[in-house]
């Protein structure tokens, strides 16, 4: 019996360190994560004096032709920072793998609805995750400096990947929508999940699911369309 018990309390001690050193490797990678971002993430004063080559929002949920509220603030944002100067050029990425649902052709109309030029307005298509976004941007693109534009909880991972992939990567927060205690835990919670698994990524760095030809951000965004703009 006393066998027994020492067994159970000896797998007991084994399962809680476990535990505690999975807390540890979690926290320990959010940490690093979002310091080796911080003084990555600026203002949009600060962003307009950068000159970047784009000027990266990322897709989120649509509905049809309407944006959602997390992705109307994003873009919003990159309007208003298109508007300061700080890059000539919007490279919106998000996920069009279905017929029936197309994030980016949504956005790009929000920005030519509100007189923004379609030809330098860039599509990609394929930014099925934060990490395939940045790939292709450097990959497909050509992008080597850009500001990147998404929700304050989410900067953080997009402005590290970036930067682990090669490019000179900074951040501006757009307004989270989510006012509530709830969801804004369920995105903290769901974040410091990607982050680790995103810190594992840029270590083997894997092709996205979809690469193709080049797509010059210093050239015609018609390119990248796959209907026609006025």
């Amino acid at each position: 019996m006393r066998k027994k018990l020492f067994k159970t309390r000896r797998l007991l001690l084994c399962f809680v360190c476990l535990l505690a050193a999975c807390a540890l490797i979690l926290a320990g990678v959010n940490i690093y994560v979002t310091a080796s971002a911080a003084q990555k993430i600026v203002s949009a004063e600060e962003a307009a004096a950068m000159d970047a080559d784009c000027i990266l929002i990322l897709g989120s949920s649509v509905y049809g032709d309407s944006l959602g509220a997390m992705v109307e603030n994003r873009v919003q944002t990159g309007l208003a920072l298109l508007e300061t100067g700080a890059s000539d050029r919007l490279l919106l990425s998000g996920d069009h793998g279905k017929e029936n649902y197309d994030e980016v052709n949504a956005m790009k109309q929000y920005c030519v609805d509100r007189g923004v030029d379609p030809d330098v307005v860039f599509l990609d298509h394929a930014g099925f995750s934060t990490y395939e976004s940045m790939y292709r941007a450097k990959a497909i693109f050509g992008v080597q400096k850009l500001i990147v534009v998404t929700q304050r909880y989410h900067l953080s991972r997009a402005v590290y990947i970036a930067n682990a992939l090669g490019m000179d990567a900074y951040g501006v927060a757009a307004p989270d929508p989510n006012t509530g205690i709830l969801p804004r835990l369920r995105n903290q919670v769901r974040e410091s999940a990607a982050r680790v698994k995103d810190f594992a990524v840029c270590i083997l760095k894997p092709e996205p699911t979809y690469l193709g030809d080049a797509i010059p951000i210093s050239g015609s965004a018609k390119l990248s369309d796959d209907k026609e703009y006025l």
